[in-house]
C-alpha cells in the first residue's frame, strides 16, 4: 500500500508540474502578456501584437514612468502577468510588483539583504537580467548567487537556495529558465577562475536536482562518451579534461551567465559557455573543452546530447554565452529545426538543433579579422574550427606582446544583448558592437576570490568605417548575410523586440528608444529616455491598449566607466577608454519608461 501511495503521489506531483509548465507555455502564447524575459522558450523576442505598427508608431508617447531607486546598469526587462508588472533592479536586486490597474501602484517590494562585498567581485557592473515566472512564483537569482522563489501574489519567500560562493568569485548576473518542474540557473565568475556550471533546482522545493559543469570528468559534465556528440562524432572519454594541461580545468572558466532556450518537443535546453580562465592563452595549452561551447542538454537529467565548441583555445575572451534562437525554416528544400547563435567572436552560426549539425558560420560584421572563417569541409581535420590569422593571434605573438588591431574587441561583435527574429520575414534583428582592440597577455597566478585575468586591453571604434562603435543589423541566417545595417555612435547594448506590426524596437547607449521598419531598417521613431539603455524592449496590452516598456540606466561592460566612476582607460577590462565619450551624452539613472499611442 505504501508503494502504491508513493506512486500515486509521485504521479500527482508530476501531473501538477506538467500542468504548471503547460500553463506557462499557454501564457507565453498570449501576446497580451510578457511572461518570460526572452518572450518565449525559443528566444525569438517576437510579439504578435500589431496595434502599434509602421503606420502609427511615429505617434508613440510616454504613458507612465517609474524610478527604480537604483543606479548602475539596468539589463533585462519587466514581466507582465495578467494585471501585474514585475520589475527588477541591479544590485541589490530589488523586485517590485506593480498594479497596472492603478498606474503602477506598488503591490509589494522584495529587497534582499546582500553583502556589498559581492560588488567588487562582479566583473562588468552589478547588472541583473531579470526575474522569471512559473507555478505562481517569481524566481530571482541574486548577485550573491542565492536563488529565491517568491509568491507572485504576496512577495513572500517560498524557498531559497545558495548556488555559489562569492568569496571564490562566484556571482550571478543572469535570469533563470523555468522548465517542467525545474528552475535552471547558471553562474558568473570566469574572470576569477570559476569553473562554470548549470544547475537545475526543483521548482516547488528548491532542492538541487542536477548540476552539469562546463569542464571536468565525464560524471561532472554529464556526458555519455559514446552518445554525446561534437559535430556528429562521439566526444569520447575524458573530453572535459584531456584538452587541458594538468588540473588547470579545475579553474577553467566556461561560466554560464547568458540566455537559455528550450525545445519542448525534444526536451532539450540550449545555452553557451564562456571564456576559459585565464585570458593569457599561454597558461592553458590545448582546446580547453568545453569552454566557448554551445550545449544541448536534456532538461530533466542534464545529460548532454551534443556540443559544438566555437572558439577552441580562445585567445581573445570571446565568451560563447549569447542567446540561442530557435526557428523552423527550410534549408535546401527541407524543413529543419534550427538554432541560430550570434557569437562574441563575430561569427553567426546556424545549426540543426536536434543533431548539432553545423550548417552556416559567417561573419556578421565585415571588420572581423582574427579568423578567415570556419572550415566547413566535413572531411577536413579542421572541420568546424575557425582558421586563425597569425597577425591577430595573442598566443602566437606571445606573452607581454601587445597584439594590435584585433576585431572584434573582447566584448565581441555582440555581447549578451539579445537579438530578435521576425518569422514572417525570416530576418534576425541584431544589436551589435563595431569595436576593435589591442590585447597584451601576461602571466598571472590564481588566488581564490581574486581577479584571474592576465591581459591588458584597449578598445576603440573599428577603423576605416563609419566612425561609430555599433550597428543594428538585419541578418539572413540561411544565406549567412547582412540584409541591412544601421550605424550607431556607440555599441547597441539593448535587446531588440520585433513585432507583427512590422516594427522592430531597440535602445541605444545614449538613451534613445528607436523604432525601425523591420523590412527596410528605415527609422520610424525615437525618444530620449533619462539614461543610457542597456535593457531589453518588451510589449504587452492592458485594457485593450498596446504598451511598449524599456528600462534605462547606463552601465554594463560598455558603460562600466560611467556606472562605477572609473577613469583609467584600461579599467573595465579595456572598456573605459573606448567609451569615454559616452559621458557627454548621458548620465546614471534607473527608470522604467512605458509608451503607448495617444487615445
Amino acid at each position: 500500500m505504501k508503494k502504491l501511495l508513493a506512486l500515486t503521489s509521485g504521479l500527482a506531483l508530476s501531473a501538477g508540474m506538467a500542468s504548471a509548465n503547460a500553463e506557462l507555455m499557454e501564457m507565453m502564447n498570449d501576446p497580451n502578456q510578457w511572461v518570460i524575459q526572452t518572450g518565449d522558450y525559443k528566444n525569438q523576442r517576437y510579439s504578435q501584437l500589431d496595434s502599434i505598427n509602421k503606420e502609427n508608431v511615429g505617434d508613440l508617447q510616454v504613458a507612465w514612468t517609474m524610478s527604480t531607486g537604483v543606479l548602475r546598469g539596468h539589463e533585462g526587462s519587466p514581466l507582465v502577468i495578467g494585471d501585474t508588472m514585475y520589475l527588477h533592479t541591479p544590485f541589490p536586486n530589488i523586485v517590485y510588483a506593480l498594479d497596472l490597474n492603478e498606474d503602477g501602484r506598488i503591490k509589494w517590494k522584495y529587497e534582499p539583504k546582500q553583502d556589498p562585498d559581492v560588488i567588487p567581485v562582479m566583473c562588468c557592473d552589478t547588472v541583473n537580467r531579470g526575474v522569471a515566472y512559473a507555478d505562481g512564483k517569481i524566481f530571482l537569482h541574486q548577485a550573491d548567487t542565492t536563488v529565491v522563489a517568491l509568491d507572485a501574489e504576496s512577495g513572500e519567500v517560498v524557498w531559497s537556495a545558495v548556488n555559489g560562493d562569492p568569496s571564490k568569485g562566484e556571482t550571478n548576473t543572469a535570469t533563470v529558465l523555468p522548465v517542467n518542474d525545474k528552475v535552471i540557473v547558471g553562474i558568473s565568475g570566469g574572470e576569477f577562475g570559476v569553473r562554470g556550471h548549470v544547475t537545475a533546482y526543483d521548482m516547488s522545493s528548491g532542492e538541487q536536482v542536477w548540476r552539469a559543469y562546463s569542464m571536468g570528468p565525464d560524471e561532472d559534465i554529464l556526458v555519455d562518451p559514446e552518445n554525446t556528440t561534437h559535430l556528429g562524432e562521439p566526444v569520447g572519454e575524458n573530453s572535459g579534461t584531456n584538452t587541458w594541461e594538468g588540473d588547470q580545468w579545475m579553474i577553467g572558466g566556461g561560466t554560464t551567465w547568458g540566455w537559455y532556450s528550450y525545445d519542448a518537443e525534444e526536451n532539450l535546453v540550449y545555452y553557451g559557455t564562456g571564456n576559459p580562465s585565464t585570458w593569457n592563452p599561454a597558461q592553458r595549452p590545448g582546446d580547453n573543452r568545453w569552454s566557448m561551447t554551445i550545449m544541448a542538454r536534456d532538461a530533466d537529467t542534464g545529460m548532454a546530447k551534443w556540443f559544438y565548441q566555437m572558439t577552441p583555445h580562445d585567445e581573445w575572451d570571446y565568451d560563447g554565452i549569447n542567446e540561442m534562437i530557435l526557428t523552423e525554416q527550410e534549408v535546401d528544400g527541407e524543413m529543419r529545426k534550427l538554432l541560430t547563435h550570434f557569437d562574441r567572436n563575430g561569427l553567426a552560426y546556424t545549426m540543426d538543433r536536434v543533431s548539432g549539425e553545423l550548417l552556416v558560420a559567417e561573419k556578421y560584421d565585415p571588420v572581423v579579422n582574427w579568423t578567415t572563417g570556419v572550415d566547413m569541409d566535413p572531411e577536413s581535420d579542421q572541420y568546424g574550427r575557425p582558421q586563425v590569422v597569425a597577425q591577430y593571434s595573442t598566443e602566437q605573438n606571445g606573452e607581454d606582446v601587445n597584439s594590435t588591431g584585433i576585431c572584434p574587441a573582447a566584448l565581441g561583435t555582440k555581447d549578451q544583448q539579445p537579438a530578435a527574429y521576425d518569422p514572417n520575414l525570416e530576418l534576425f534583428l541584431v544589436p551589435t558592437n563595431h569595436v576593435c582592440m589591442d590585447y597584451e597577455p601576461f602571466r598571472v597566478s590564481y588566488t581564490a576570490g581574486q581577479p584571474y585575468v592576465g591581459a591588458t586591453l584597449a578598445m576603440y571604434p573599428a577603423p576605416d568605417s563609419h566612425g561609430g562603435m555599433g550597428n543594428f543589423i538585419a541578418w539572413d541566417n540561411i544565406a549567412g548575410e547582412i540584409k541591412w545595417s544601421i550605424p550607431e555612435q556607440f555599441s547597441v547594448w539593448s535587446g531588440a523586440l520585433a513585432t507583427a506590426g512590422g516594427v522592430t524596437f531597440y535602445g541605444t547607449l545614449e538613451g534613445y528608444l528607436k523604432a525601425v521598419d523591420t523590412e527596410t531598417g528605415d527609422e520610424l521613431y525615437e525618444f530620449k529616455t533619462p539614461s543610457g539603455i542597456i535593457g531589453n524592449v518588451m510589449t504587452y496590452t492592458h485594457n485593450d491598449e498596446q504598451y511598449v516598456g524599456i528600462l534605462s540606466g547606463v552601465g554594463g561592460w560598455a558603460g562600466i566607466g560611467l556606472a562605477a566612476g572609473l577613469t583609467n582607460p584600461n579599467d573595465g577590462l579595456g572598456a573605459v577608454g573606448g567609451y569615454a565619450a559616452l559621458s557627454d551624452y548621458t548620465a546614471l539613472g534607473g527608470q522604467l519608461t512605458v509608451f503607448k499611442l495617444p487615445n
